[in-house]
């Protein structure tokens, strides 16, 4: 690939294939394609796995802003077409779908479809016209941000005649071409990652399953070779009480939580539930305050190697708290820490698996779910059931699984990571 000079960059991509040198050509959409939308399809006709795919914008609801293939949770039968009188819409090359009115435009996710089918009154479809490459139209719509051409009003929404009026900047079609089959095999690539790491969850997610006792077991059902001995049923309060663990604490409440007057650029890390994810703390991307507003408070106060818990609101991640260069991190009052004290009876990624097995999990949201709003106090987490090997061998085995799973999953997610960044570079290179 080559450079273009800056002079031509309004006719030509950044980046392009050797070979090609034309102007690309301004077009509106609706000169090279048309707008359908949709129909409304009452709930009572809902059903079923055969027919045609009748999508909502319900159906659009995992996140990302890329185009995927539209995967239907309905659809209607020959019958249901007959007696309604619906046409499915019907693309000769390809098409994509989006919502075109409320809060759902914003989201500017799309949808790529290749078969005859329905869609909602909530949304709306654009064909492309034989000129297209099907990936090279797929993979613009995917740049073009639409939000920004939505009509603003008391819901925020499209006609088909915003869309088709839409200038758009396309090339011949063997260049079409050149540039679809690229993205094709990126998409290819990164969808092979995201498989992988999604297995990779789905094996944790079993494991945790197995290898921890189920409420009234004394051993699990998946267990390292060499140890057989019954497991240990405690409360927290007792490893409390053993000084195995010190007394958890969470961040300070009212009046003297830490105002948005207070952060700054960069200082004591002030820990949120949403810097808590995949037992990772993001000490990175979190908020901060400084060493004079931190030292005011009166606890919270979470080192490197304590466990972290989510028990307000967001309910149940964990993390261990790793990479803080500074005395200590704080706390918002979401977010117990959990300090071992005794590392010959607990060990810390054990610990920290307990507290992400299923048995744990469900047991906690329980309790959460007695409050108005989400949430597991102090009080209640000193009532806690832990299960527990006494041999700290067997805990130090399975911490130290969970603790590769953490690391491979960890790996996988750069990696996609990566990719959808250099995806992200062709894109903003490799258009007009």
């Amino acid at each position: 690939m080559a450079k273009i000079d800056d002079s031509v960059k309004k006719k030509v991509p950044e980046l392009r294939f050797p070979g090609f040198t034309d102007d690309w050509e301004e077009r509106k959409l609706g000169e090279v394609g048309k707008t359908k939308s949709g129909i409304g399809f009452p709930d009572a006709q809902q059903g079923g796995k055969q027919g045609t795919p009748f999508y909502k914008v319900s159906d659009m609801n995992n996140p990302g802003n890329e185009v995927v293939m539209m995967n239907a949770n309905n659809y209607a039968s020959d019958s249901q077409l007959k007696e309604n009188k619906w046409n499915p819409i019907n693309p000769q090359n390809s098409g994509v779908v989006f919502a075109k009115v409320g809060a759902a435009i914003f989201l500017d996710r799309k949808r790529i479809v290749d078969t005859s089918f329905l869609i909602d009154n909530n949304m709306m479809s654009y064909l492309f016209d034989s000129s297209w490459n099907r990936y090279f139209g797929k993979t613009l719509f995917e740049k073009l941000r639409l939000s920004r051409f939505a009509q603003v009003g008391a819901l925020p929404s499209f006609n088909g005649s915003d869309v088709e009026d839409i200038k758009v900047m396309i090339p011949e079609e063997s260049e079409q071409k050149m540039i679809g089959d690229m993205f094709e095999k990126l998409d290819d690539i990164i969808a092979l990652h995201q498989r992988k790491l999604d297995l990779l969850k789905e094996q944790k997610k079993g494991y945790l399953q197995k290898m921890f006792p189920k409420n009234g077991a004394k051993v699990p059902e998946l267990r390292f070779a060499g140890f057989a001995d019954d497991w240990e049923e405690r409360k927290f309060q007792w490893l409390i009480d053993q000084n195995i663990i010190d007394s958890p604490i969470d961040g300070n409440h009212g009046e003297k939580h830490p105002k948005s007057s207070d952060y700054v650029e960069s200082g004591i890390p002030f820990l949120m539930a949403k810097d808590i994810k995949n037992n990772k703390v993001d000490i990175k991307n979190c908020t901060f305050i400084s060493k004079e507003t931190a030292e005011a408070l009166d606890k919270g106060f979470a080192k490197n190697g304590d466990i972290l818990l989510t028990h307000k609101a967001t309910i149940g991640e964990v993390g261990i708290l790793e990479g803080v260069n500074t005395e200590y991190a704080m706390l918002t009052p979401q977010i117990t820490y959990y300090r071992i004290l005794d590392f010959s009876r607990l060990d810390r990624n054990f610990f920290s698996s307990v507290l992400r097995s299923s048995v744990f999990q469900k047991n906690i949201h329980k309790i959460a779910k007695q409050s108005t709003r989400p949430y597991v106090g102090i009080t209640e987490q000193r009532k806690l059931t832990i299960y527990f090997p006494i041999k700290i061998e067997e805990q130090q085995k399975i911490g130290s699984f969970f603790k590769q799973i953490d690391e491979t999953i960890a790996l996988h997610q750069r990696k996609l990571d990566l990719l959808k960044e250099q995806k992200k570079g062709f894109l903003q290179k490799m258009f007009v």
